[in-house]
């Protein structure tokens, strides 16, 4: 059979058919959307908002951190400059600190050796040991502890012996100290 297209009544039922297939396509676009429903979409809102705020509180904190691992390293950075040995100056700054001290307790200075050992995980600070020995009085032995210890240099007494000398009317004590001090070195050089 041979489709008139001028026939009224097949372009009637050509316009009716394309009206049904819209008003299909329109009622489910309704019932199913492609965003998903309004129950969806609000789901997917509150959501979304939590995911922000939880972002956000995750941001404040991350700044937190950041700012106390700066802060950290600023203080630590302080500390180093200000407790540390530059190592150019290191032997000169640590034999006047000994000596400066020596002399205040009214000691006397004796043989010293230095020795030097890298601090495991850096490459710019070092451990210096010096094995200093001193010969004075007890007190004064006492007062040149006390010394180093008001010191503004970072030392640490290792160890401390002390042996009386030779003679009846002797108050003296020979002093061997092992002290240690801390060095850094220039990261520039």
């Amino acid at each position: 059979m041979a489709k008139n297209f001028s026939d009224p009544k097949f372009v009637v039922r050509g316009i009716l058919g394309v009206l049904l297939a819209a008003n299909l396509v329109g009622a489910g676009m309704v019932l199913f959307p492609p965003g998903g429903s309004a129950e969806d979409l609000e789901r997917q809102l509150a959501s979304l908002q939590s995911q922000v705020t939880q972002n956000k509180a995750l941001l404040e904190r991350t700044r937190q951190h950041a700012a106390a691992v700066e802060k950290g390293r600023t203080e630590g950075d302080k500390f180093l400059n200000e407790y540390f040995l530059d190592r150019r100056t290191a032997s000169a700054t640590l034999e006047t600190a000994l000596v400066d001290a020596a002399t205040a307790a009214k000691i006397k200075p004796r043989e010293h050796a230095w020795a030097t050992q890298p601090i495991e995980g850096s490459d710019t600070l070092s451990m210096w040991t010096v094995t200093y020995s001193f010969e004075g009085a007890p007190h004064d032995v006492m007062n040149f502890v006390h010394e180093i210890d008001r010191s503004p240099t970072f030392l640490i007494i290792d160890s401390l012996n002390a042996t009386p000398q030779q003679g009846a009317n002797s108050s003296t004590v020979t002093v061997t100290m092992k002290i240690d001090a801390f060095v850094r070195e220039d990261p520039g050089q």
